[in-house]
């Protein structure tokens, strides 16, 4: 069975990116003083006395908008709601209850989950009459915490864990492929990733920047499980100006960091951007498999030609990156939408091939065989054997006379020549050149 769901809502600015980054123990959600921060939902994975679980930021409900976007996260808040097995009802207990804290909570009641109610803001057990105003939310008693001081978390914890299933799989250890969708601000990456998983699980709209958070969705097609990250739409430095883009941009390499397929979203009628390299780059650098997605084709006027330039055109803006597979699509008709999860497959499954040492040496033989290494002062070049230690991403680890003489030339030959026999395509491959004597 999956991890129990614990998700955290409230009205906006009570706090619950603090909780949240907390409870998770890192600094994953957004914070700051500024209502509406935190746009979508959060994910990130809670532990408490072996008890592991999945936990999920919101942003602020807000019950009476007609703001496009704060309607937006109030249907997100809506669909967290709907997945919980718990929910943290978050209140701040130095203002009071406000009409805002009654609307949603009587949102919750009708929800029929379990619902603790938390009271943030407590700083210290003194004057904290307000606590007590919250019990007329009719939601049972009123947990007293300072997520920004760490106080009555434990307490909080207790509760929550006490409320799981014993025979829920806490640990629930999956082989998912980790996708983090990349690109600049509008390309349609948020809509992209609608139309893979089949239903609006990220906010999408025109305005640039509106993912600021990196959002990991888990989703499973035909029997494989995905965690899918829809990253902040990165910015040219100089134009990252509020505190909360720089958070965005620092977000989104990490989720480079953790995918396994990076899917980089070009809007095709934009073209390609220096920008667009700089994020490739950062995915390439990192050894993470690639898949190059030109978005909004449906605009382009094309001719018998036009595929052939744009093409061209990517391959040589992306000449270190000629491993990776192009696709172009339009999210808004769903035109070969559906080919991204293909290609992110089967770029997975050369990313976790295995060569056997034998197959490999017969390769390098045969390469060397072809096309012997140059002298370097006064040095020739000579391979004993190489072998393959690891996967995602592959890496080789090959034994010469002397590891300082390698030549970046021979070694792109050499890469050149295993990819002939594996492909290995939409992924870069790591190879080491170490001297015989070397551990």
């Amino acid at each position: 069975m999956a991890r129990p769901v614990v998700t955290i809502v409230g009205r906006p600015n009570v706090g619950k990116s603090t909780l949240f980054n907390r409870l998770s123990g890192k600094r994953i959600s957004i914070t700051e003083d500024t209502p509406g921060v935190t746009r979508d939902r959060i994910y990130s994975e809670g532990e408490w006395l072996d008890k592991h679980f999945t936990l999920i930021d919101t942003g602020g409900i807000e019950t009476n908008t007609t703001d496009n976007i704060l309607s937006q996260m109030r249907i997100q808040a809506e669909i967290a709601i709907e997945l919980a097995d718990i929910v943290l009802f978050m209140v701040d207990g130095k203002e009071g209850v406000t009409s805002a804290d009654a609307e949603v909570a009587q949102m919750l009641r009708k929800s029929k989950k379990e619902i603790i109610l938390v009271c943030n803001k407590i700083d210290k057990y003194v004057n904290n009459n307000n606590i007590y105003e919250f019990y007329n939310l009719g939601l049972g008693e009123p947990i007293a915490i300072s997520s920004t001081e760490a106080l009555g978390l434990g307490d909080l914890l207790d509760i929550v864990i006490s409320k799981f299933d014993d025979d829920s799989d806490t640990k629930d250890e999956e082989d998912r492929i980790k996708i983090a969708v990349i690109g600049k601000p509008n390309a349609g990456k948020s809509s992209i990733i609608n139309k893979i998983i089949g239903q609006d699980r990220v906010i999408v709209s025109d305005v640039p920047g509106t993912t600021r958070d990196a959002i990991d969705t888990e989703f499973e097609k035909n029997n494989q499980k995905y965690t899918i990250i829809d990253t902040a739409g990165i910015r040219r430095k100089s134009r990252v100006s509020e505190a909360v883009e720089k958070y965005s941009v620092l977000r989104a390499f990490t989720a480079v960091e953790r995918a396994d397929v990076c899917v980089l979203v070009i809007d095709a009628d934009k073209g390609i951007t220096d920008q667009d390299i700089r994020i490739a780059g950062y995915a390439h650098d990192n050894f993470k498999g690639m898949v190059i997605v030109v978005n909004k084709w449906d605009l382009i006027e094309k001719d018998e030609k036009t595929f052939k330039k744009f093409n061209d055109d990517i391959r040589n803006q992306f000449a270190y990156m000629t491993y990776a597979p192009i696709l172009t699509t339009s999210a808004l008709t769903g035109q070969r939408v559906n080919k991204i999860l293909e290609t992110v497959n089967e770029v997975y499954s050369f990313r976790t091939l295995r060569v056997s040492t034998g197959v490999l040496n017969d390769i390098l033989i045969e390469a060397v065989l072809m096309n012997q290494p140059r002298t370097v002062k006064g040095k020739k070049l000579k391979i004993f054997y190489g072998t393959q230690v690891s996967v995602n991403p592959p890496k080789f680890v090959i034994f010469v006379n002397d590891s300082t003489i390698v030549h970046f030339s021979y070694q792109r030959y050499l890469e050149n020549k295993i990819r002939e026999s594996f492909e290995y395509k939409g992924t870069p491959i790591v190879m080491e050149f170490r001297s015989r004597n070397e551990k």
